[in-house]
């Protein structure tokens, strides 16, 4: 029997899994190496670390953090994703010893408590309503052990005209009012509000996507 998607408010991209790979480093402007890697470069990877992607697509960042992994060692990067299609694409393509792709909605991960050393985002949240955001956080601070880290890169306030442009273009374009309350600025109010530390602007891209940093204490 077919795996199917995961019942969920927020919106799934099965209908883009077979072209994403094509589509998504359109959408970076070709800068999706630098943004992957600053990711990378913030989680400060031990060969044993557990690491979760929430919303990982086709998994393209969840297999660069495996192969920093030593399954022998414990190691493993999980993407999750609610859209069934995407982690058929994400299994076939990526899926090693480190790096494993379950079929699973952010706001009920299907993870014990305190399983994971860092959890990962890059473009889901603004994918989801707030109140799915608040869930998913707080799930995320549920799985993730003390002091690990939560890094989030997703659409944020606007900081340039072109970013302010793309931005509320894209959340008329694609009838998404959750792009609005992104835009509006709610992540760090919401990442705050699941209790870790106040998250951290680390850098910026195209004037409207933000990179967070935070913790769980």
């Amino acid at each position: 029997m077919p795996e199917i998607s995961v019942p969920t408010r927020g919106r799934t991209l099965d209908h883009a899994a077979k072209v994403y790979d094509l589509l998504e480093p359109l959408f970076l402007l070709g800068k999706q190496a630098e943004y992957d890697h600053d990711i990378l470069r913030l989680l400060e990877l031990k060969e044993n670390d557990r690491v979760l992607d929430l919303g990982c697509g086709t998994g393209v960042l969840t297999r660069m953090i495996a192969e920093r992994l030593d399954a022998h060692k414990g190691g493993i990067s999980i993407g999750i994703d609610a859209a069934a299609q995407m982690i058929k694409v994400a299994r076939k393509k990526r899926e090693t010893p480190t790096c494993r792709f379950e079929i699973a909605a952010a706001e009920n991960l299907p993870f014990e408590n305190g399983s994971f050393n860092s959890i990962v985002s890059s473009l889901f949240f603004h994918h989801v309503p707030i109140d799915l955001k608040k869930k998913a956080l707080t799930e995320a601070y549920r799985v993730l052990k003390p002091g690990g880290r939560l890094i989030i890169a997703d659409m944020h306030t606007p900081s340039t005209f072109m970013g302010w442009l793309v931005s509320h273009i894209s959340r008329y374009f694609f009838m998404q009012p959750q792009i609005g309350e992104n835009i509006r600025g709610v992540m760090p109010t919401v990442i705050r509000e699941a209790d870790f530390t106040a998250p951290e602007p680390v850098a910026t891209y195209f004037g409207y996507i933000t990179l967070f940093l935070s913790r769980k204490p």
